[in-house]
This record gives C-alpha cells, sequence and structure tokens, in this order.
C-alpha cells in the first residue's frame, strides 16, 4: 500500500487565508487537467497570519505534482 504524502504551500500576512483558499482552486485545476487523482484539498491555519493550502496525494503521483507545482514543504500524511 502506497503512503499517502501532503503537500503545503504557506502564505503569510494579513490576507494569507484569502490567498490559500485561492490556491487550493488551482490546485484542484492542475489535478483535474493531467487528470491525477488525490485525496484531499484543503487549509489549514496556524494562525490568522500564516495559512497553507495542502493537496494529499499518493507517494506514487507524488513527483509529478512536486516537480510541476514546487510546494514549499511535504509531510506524510496522517491516516
Amino acid at each position: 500500500m502506497s503512503k499517502k504524502i501532503k503537500l503545503l504551500w504557506d502564505f503569510r500576512g494579513e490576507d494569507a487565508k484569502e490567498t490559500a483558499k485561492h490556491h487550493t482552486i488551482h490546485l484542484e485545476e492542475f489535478a483535474s487537467i493531467e487528470k491525477l487523482p488525490f485525496y484531499e484539498i484543503n487549509i489549514q491555519e496556524r494562525n490568522p497570519m500564516l495559512v497553507s493550502a495542502f493537496i494529499t496525494v499518493d507517494e506514487k503521483t507524488m513527483k509529478i505534482f512536486r516537480d510541476a507545482l514546487k510546494p514549499h514543504r511535504g509531510e506524510i500524511a496522517s491516516e
């Protein structure tokens, strides 16, 4: 069974939440255009000035997303 990987893009500042929400639209568009499967696309708010957009994908397709979209970081997703 393949691991799930969460790729994250961090946004900072007063508009971080709105920017992260907008970024999720582009993540979904990319996955749709490229016909790539994913588990979840969402945001996570660390605090009002730091919000991350993320996509959770299989380890086997992670490199396609990583190379094309240049996330700021990645982590193994909790089940």
